[in-house]
């Protein structure tokens, strides 16, 4: 990669990709920053000086359409950071066929259809590529079955991946977060025992931030990372 690299973030308008475009173009890349909300995205993109655009990412020719965009914005793209989520808590048998459907869809197709999209676009110069999973899906936790099988399979789609793209210098990674104080988390962050249970879970005696999971992803995308691929890194 060149000093000065031009990265896609699909999901910008969470909060772990928001604190990713800003850590990425404070660093001095170029970043095409696509989200869902498009409020959020447009304001990002605008304090960044950045170009922007929504996207449906659970949709193969949104996701298809929006990289397109970012290879004509950007002339070329050295990585791409897939931090789209959900956060779907229900034992398995109160999973209803649409839940399921929703949390495969938000998490791992979209996974997919930005693999399929940006793939043939670093095949050339090579590039970077990081997906978000959880930790959920490498620890049993109790109302996790849908969103730890969806990520399983984003992990599953990251090995298998790096395995095909490395003869053509292409990095595939993969960053497993714990309970993340963002948006998303809301739920479980707002109510002060839910809080204080997930807390105790973790030695460091606290949950993460945006800029934890941000840093760890940003490193990934780094070009002086060349010899790391395949790997899913707990954060």
């Amino acid at each position: 990669m060149q000093d000065t690299s031009n990265f896609v973030v699909l999901g910008a308008s969470g909060g772990i990709g928001y604190s990713l475009c800003r850590r990425l173009s404070e660093a001095g890349h170029r970043v095409f920053v696509v989200g869902r909300d498009q409020e959020k995205t447009q304001r990002l993109g605008e304090e960044l000086g950045a170009p922007w655009t929504t996207c449906d990412a659970t949709d193969a020719e949104s996701v298809a359409s929006c990289i397109e965009a970012a290879e004509r914005e950007l002339g070329r793209i050295d990585g791409a950071a897939h931090c789209v989520g959900s956060l779907l808590l229900k034992p398995g048998h109160l999973t209803s066929a649409a839940d399921w459907g929703r949390t495969i869809a938000t998490n791992l197709n979209s996974a997919f259809y930005l693999l399929r999209a940006v793939i043939p676009k670093m095949k050339k110069s090579g590039g970077s590529l990081v997906f978000l999973s959880s930790a959920a899906a490498r620890i049993g936790l109790a109302n996790h079955e849908a969103i730890a099988a969806a990520k399983a399979g984003v992990q599953g789609l990251t090995i298998a991946a790096a395995a095909t793209y490395g003869p053509q210098g292409i990095r595939v990674n993969c960053v497993a977060p714990g309970l993340v104080d963002t948006p998303l988390a809301n739920r479980i962050t707002s109510n002060e025992q839910s809080l204080k249970a997930s807390q105790s879970m973790h030695v460091l005696g606290r949950i993460g931030r945006a800029e934890d999971v941000a840093s760890a992803i940003h490193w990934l995308l780094d070009g002086n990372q060349s010899w790391v691929t395949g790997q899913v890194i707990g954060v």
